[in-house]
């Protein structure tokens, strides 16, 4: 009976609330009103500036990681990291007792091919001045005499190569500079047990040659075409705040590689040594004049793991359209893609709204 009672009271009070002042609630509605509101923009076509500022990184002018030749054992090391070095200086010996005998039994065979070629020859000497005398020496013994003689100098000459050879790489125990330059790099000592590497193994020695360096900038795709390379480009290194530096563009690649950006080079010469490879810089990179780029807001980029659009209003309907970022500040970035000046855009887009739907 209480039961009946509770539900009784609970549907008069729902009765009495509809037909009060009170109006029922329109869920549609609600939603409609508390919808995000969205900003419509333009995208404006502004002149690139005079230059574009890009990170760049010094490198070593030259650099070689030095491997043996051969196998053997490091004798004595005349360098240490640090060490100023010119080219043709003498770094590491090695030594390899067994390339000795084999320099000696290169040098027995040869001697002992030599003496033999000279017997032969000799020997066709006087068959040859007998066959003078009709009759005294046949034809066939003067014809097997030269052959033989020939053969044994080839035999000497061979024995003669193949101590040249064991003689060169015996000079391969000896590690001399290439070029002028400092060790950067020390990774072996006295007694350790050396052999041919890869470019993967470890070197006994890093050479760099730093009195002058590159500094390699990276250009986007989208300006290769833009870069002024006859006006000079200006940069300074983070590691050295408030030293400007200027130079020439020295070369380019001429490629992209993988980051879809063209290299440049600029030489930098290092006359005090205050400059190190591996140090980062901003590098001002002048651009020719009249290129032109489009502009959008920041926050109109959306950026997900399958692509990087903004989205455009056509016909009350949004567009999502794949771009490539350009230069960019705290408030607007540079963009490139299938888009033209002027065409409306959501400033606060989002990866909320999809392909089609309605934007009021």
């Amino acid at each position: 009976m209480k039961m009946k009672l509770i539900i009784s009271a609970s549907i008069a009070c729902f009765f009495a609330a509809c037909s009060g002042n009170q109006k029922p609630v329109d869920l549609t509605e609600a939603k409609t009103a508390g919808s995000k509101k969205y900003e419509i923009g333009c995208i404006t076509e502004k002149a690139l500036s005079s230059y574009a500022q890009l990170p760049g990184q010094l490198n070593p002018f030259n650099e070689v990681n030095l491997f043996p030749k051969v196998n053997g054992f490091v004798k004595q090391i005349f360098v240490d990291r640090g060490s100023q070095v010119r080219k043709g200086q003498l770094l590491i010996t090695l030594e390899a007792p067994e390339m000795e005998s084999q320099l000696q039994a290169a040098n027995s065979r040869y001697l002992q091919a030599q003496e033999t070629a000279n017997a032969s020859k000799e020997k066709y000497t006087r068959l040859k001045q007998a066959a003078a005398e009709p009759g005294s020496v046949s034809p066939l013994d003067l014809d097997n005499a030269i052959s033989r003689m020939k053969a044994d100098i080839a035999i000497a000459n061979a024995e003669k190569s193949n101590v040249e050879s064991v003689r060169t790489v015996s000079g391969y125990l000896h590690i001399y500079a290439p070029f002028d330059g400092m060790i950067v790099q020390r990774n072996v000592s006295p007694g350790a047990l050396v052999a041919p590497g890869k470019s993967t193994d470890q070197p006994m020695l890093v050479l760099q040659d730093i009195r002058r360096l590159r500094l390699e900038v990276a250009i986007p795709e989208n300006y290769v075409d833009k870069v002024d390379l006859k006006q000079p480009v200006t940069f300074t290194f983070n590691a050295m705040p408030g030293i400007q530096h200027t130079a020439k563009i020295s070369r380019l690649a001429n490629t992209l590689g993988n980051m879809r950006s063209e290299a440049i080079e600029i030489d930098v010469i290092n006359k005090d040594g205050q400059l190190k490879p591996g140090m980062y810089g901003e590098v001002k990179i002048p651009m020719l004049s009249g290129a032109k780029s489009l502009v959008v807001p920041n926050s109109a980029i959306v950026r997900s793991t399958e692509m990087e659009y903004i989205i455009v209003v056509k016909n009350g309907k949004a567009k999502l359209v794949d771009i490539k970022e350009g230069l960019a500040n705290k408030n607007a970035t540079e963009v490139f893609g299938n888009l033209a000046a002027n065409d409306q855009i959501i400033q606060n887009a989002s990866d909320d709204i999809k392909e089609g739907d309605l934007i009021k």
